[in-house]
């Protein structure tokens, strides 16, 4: 039986802006984040995921590994899931996107602006 090598975690990194009044609720939110949305980050195939801020831009910094194998799939089961979208309801409003027409997290466009890794040393 002959297996494949295992595939390299494609790296993402990506930008939003963060309206300042709501910064406490955005912390406190993802402080206790919702166990279904945990989940479901991770059975979309999503590990090493974390947001970073930047408080003097309110530019949210996000980055996690993506280890599955079709990650537009598995972005579209995330979409169509109920929890993530009531998520994405609430989070949504609280940012601004870098992405030219976006509408929210459902936007094809995207809503966070993906970023270009320019530079790597492991």
């Amino acid at each position: 039986m002959s297996t494949s090598p295992a595939q390299e975690p494609r790296r993402i990194a990506q930008i939003i802006r963060l309206k300042k009044d709501s910064l406490e609720t955005y912390k406190a939110l993802h402080a206790s984040i919702w166990p279904s949305i945990a989940a479901q980050i991770k059975s979309s195939n999503i590990t090493d995921y974390s947001i970073f801020l930047d408080e003097s831009t309110m530019t949210l910094f996000a980055t996690f590994k993506y280890t599955g194998n079709d990650f537009e799939a598995d972005m579209e089961k995330m979409k169509r899931d109920p929890e993530t979208r009531r998520w994405w309801g609430m989070t949504d409003g609280m940012q601004e996107s870098f992405v030219e027409g976006s509408t929210g997290s459902g936007d094809a466009r995207g809503w966070w602006k993906g970023l270009e890794e320019v530079f790597r040393l492991e």
